[in-house]
């Protein structure tokens, strides 16, 4: 223990380099362990976002553009589907469900999706859970709007309150749907999914708000009020896409390439897994050149380790000579070395996995609401886990090579003055 109390005590007098040393290592961890972390969470949310659907049916475009788009509302708006196109597949014999989509209008930020009671009855997320009304009611009437979680938790809504819906989907819009307001009816359960940052409203109310615009613009000198709108046909005359559960999984392909091959117009059907995987590759890239900058980072903060140890033995030879006139073996210096190589690696690993939670927990809020990815504070994968542990064996063995040196070193040589 007096030789604990003295490697301490020589750390304190070093506390300006010790402290920096703690510093590189904990970045190099939590450098790593976030990488992993947003990798991980990344495709969590991405994953949980559907379930239970077997395709999904848009304009003919990139499969991930369509997915991205209609599902995750990310990226470019596709080109829409007519409404008899739309009914024609529908009604395929093969068919169970299909739950039509609209997009392209927005409120305060957040996405406005025209649908119908079928979201409701047949939409699934994560393990196949269905959603759920946790306050008030599913939309009855075309001027209702049902918001998700975050929406109505963000912008303090409570059922009752009165929503505008923009055109267009900035987070600011000059050009709004004033003359028809929506009443929010109900608002759903949390479900970590982007259907939490959306606004429900009917497909028939979709249309009504459109009634008297055309090419994205105001039709000048018409005006169509609200209970004006409710005596004309709502039908709409197009939708973003649909999602399709089919009776059985063995058709699925055989109806994708009826889409495929549908004549009237130029459609295509996508098997949400398989565009999730063709993300996943399309990032994987991305994602092993992250980790291995990240490993890299790790291997630096090592050898920045070992450096700082190295070139502290020329001012410590006198300290560890003294150590020597006291009594201490050699094999007793070279285990001081090794365990303060192991004290800036364990510790710098605490700290480092310290600072990966705070970062998280504070990027998480800003993630969340710009891309919809959920990050989570919790504990390492397994792998990762592993990864720790080398880390931290790794910086006690590396102790072994300063430790050699002053091994080597005699008593004599930190007591004699050099000129």
């Amino acid at each position: 223990m007096n030789w604990m109390a003295l490697a301490w005590q020589s750390l304190r007098n070093r506390k300006s380099t010790a402290i920096l040393t703690l510093f590189m290592m904990a970045l190099s961890v939590c450098m790593v362990l976030t990488v992993d972390r947003i990798r991980t969470d990344t495709r969590a949310s991405f994953s949980n976002t559907l379930s239970g659907t077997d395709l999904l049916v848009g304009a003919r475009t990139g499969s991930l553009n369509l997915l991205l788009y209609s599902v995750f509302r990310i990226g470019n708006a596709t080109n829409n589907i007519s409404w008899q196109s739309y009914q024609e597949l529908a009604h395929q014999k093969d068919i169970a469900w299909t739950i039509p989509i609209s997009l392209g209008d927005s409120h305060k930020g957040f996405r406005v999706m025209g649908t119908n009671d079928q979201y409701l009855k047949h939409y699934q997320y994560g393990n196949k859970q269905p959603l759920k009304i946790a306050q008030g009611k599913w939309f009855n009437d075309i001027y209702q709007v049902v918001l998700g979680a975050e929406v109505a938790r963000k912008l303090n809504y409570h059922i009752g309150d009165e929503v505008i819906i923009s055109h267009g989907t900035g987070s600011a819009s000059f050009s709004q749907h004033k003359d028809k307001p929506f009443t929010v009816s109900g608002i759903l359960a949390p479900t970590g999914t982007p259907v939490d940052r959306t606004l429900h409203i009917p497909l028939e109310g979709m249309t009504a708000i459109h009634v008297d615009w055309q090419a994205g613009a105001k039709i000048p000198g018409l005006h169509i009020s609200a209970e004006k709108a409710r005596t004309l046909d709502l039908t709409p005359d197009t939708i973003t896409a649909f999602l399709v559960g089919m009776k059985s999984r063995l058709k699925t392909f055989a109806y994708q390439r009826a889409i495929n091959d549908y004549r009237a117009e130029p459609l295509m059907a996508v098997i949400p897994g398989a565009a999730l995987q063709e993300l996943w590759q399309l990032i994987g890239i991305a994602e092993n050149a992250l980790i291995a900058v990240s490993i890299m980072v790790v291997i630096t903060g090592l050898m920045g380790m070992l450096t700082v140890i190295l070139s502290s033995l020329n001012e410590r030879r006198r300290e560890i000579a003294i150590f020597r006139a006291l009594g201490a073996r050699r094999r007793t210096i070279l285990w001081l070395l090794m365990v303060e190589s192991g004290f800036y690696g364990i510790v710098g690993l605490i700290f480092g996995l310290l600072l990966h939670w705070l970062l998280i927990a504070l990027a998480s809020i800003y993630v969340q609401n710009s891309y919809g990815i959920g990050l989570t504070v919790g504990i390492p994968a397994n792998n990762m886990l592993i990864a720790l542990a080398v880390f931290a064996a790794a910086s006690v063995l590396l102790g072994l090579i300063p430790g050699y040196r002053a091994y080597r070193q005699s008593l004599t040589d930190g007591l004699t003055t050099r000129t």
